[in-house]
């Protein structure tokens, strides 16, 4: 079979960033953190990638793949007209994939590590299930910002139950969640989402019919936790859970910039990655 596909998430406008955070110079040598993700991406197997993007920010997004990414890559653009979440974000790349193979999703401003990458594409080329890449939350987290991150119940090696908690933040030794919600203390190895998952086909009608049904008007978005969640409950659908520990470097603010380039830099120096993008290891 040939290598999986990858869905990149990149139509957020980023309004917290103030800017294109898809490309925000994270590598030694200025690479975008697209840039770094794509190349743990087909270092781990995957064939092919789409990118998703938004008509405002989509054309840059596009120029600088074209000019920065090696000819011999497979990648193609869908556009997702209206933000409306990342389930629909998902479903506008459908008639760009290989329907016949399963396919990754990630985030585009989010680096989650090459051995994460190689466990998700691993499990997609030898296992029918789909499947989520879970990350520490003391990994999980780079700047002092307050952040959502999806805490996730497993059992067995599956995942049973996900909850997404509203600014979580450092506080002393540990983590808080300041949302309401117990417990309001967070174990730092507690496992999170980041939204790295791992779909077979089969998940497009799901996909369909949740968007279908969901209330735009009181809830603008509909994301992929809430439509796992769904799932879960109702079609007892089973997500394997592939625990890492690798760090995700993640860019949600501009404060977060100058460490996210320290913690790549650290990588390249521990051999983790290369020190330019597209380059072998």
């Amino acid at each position: 079979m040939n290598g999986p596909s990858l869905v990149i998430l990149a139509a957020g406008r980023a309004r917290r960033y103030g800017g294109l955070k898809q490309l925000a110079p994270i590598g030694l040598n200025g690479e975008g953190v697209i840039d770094l993700l794509a190349c743990d991406a087909y270092a781990s197997g995957f064939e092919d990638i789409v990118i998703v993007v938004n008509p405002e920010t989509g054309p840059e997004i596009q120029a600088h793949v074209e000019k920065n990414w090696p000819r011999y890559h497979r990648v193609n653009f869908a556009v997702q007209t209206e933000l409306r979440g990342t389930v629909e974000a998902v479903l506008a790349a459908e008639s760009a994939l290989d329907l016949t193979k399963p396919f990754g999703v990630s985030n585009a401003d989010d680096l989650y590590g090459r051995r994460a990458f190689k466990m998700l594409g691993e499990h997609l080329a030898t296992d029918p299930n789909h499947c989520l890449v879970g990350f520490e939350l003391d990994r999980a987290l780079v700047g002092e910002l307050p952040v959502s991150r999806g805490v996730c119940v497993v059992e067995d090696g599956k995942l049973a139950k996900i909850v997404e908690r509203k600014n979580v933040r450092r506080e002393g030794d540990g983590y808080v969640a300041e949302d309401g919600l117990e417990p309001a203390r967070l174990d730092p190895h507690v496992t999170v989402s980041m939204n790295l998952w791992g779909f077979q086909p089969s998940i497009f009608p799901a996909m369909h019919a949740c968007v279908a049904r969901h209330d735009f008007e009181q809830e603008k978005e509909v994301q992929l936790s809430v439509l796992v969640g769904e799932l879960l409950t109702s079609d007892h659908a089973r997500f394997d859970v592939l625990a890492t520990d690798s760090r995700c470097i993640g860019v949600t603010h501009a404060s977060d910039l100058p460490l996210a380039q320290e913690l790549v830099r650290i990588e390249i120096e521990s051999g983790l990655r290369p020190e330019c993008a597209f380059q072998p290891i």
